[in-house]
């Protein structure tokens, strides 16, 4: 019986796994808010850091 029905109990799973992998993402997916409030802190502390390096002189901004 395995043998004869070998691709549909492999595609069965393969979409099993794939459902399993999109609910999993959806469930632990970060709020808007958490990812803006993220990405602005990261943004702003690369801005300090290269007014820092520009500070000491070691490196030269390019200004747009």
């Amino acid at each position: 019986m395995l043998a004869k029905h070998w691709k549909k109990i492999g595609l069965f799973i393969l979409i099993i796994a794939c459902v399993f992998n999109i609910m999993s993402k959806l469930v632990n997916k970060m709020s808007l808010d958490k990812e803006m409030l993220t990405s602005a802190t990261y943004v702003y502390k690369e801005e300090r850091r290269g007014e820092n390096i520009n500070e000491k002189g070691n490196s030269t901004r390019v200004q747009q």
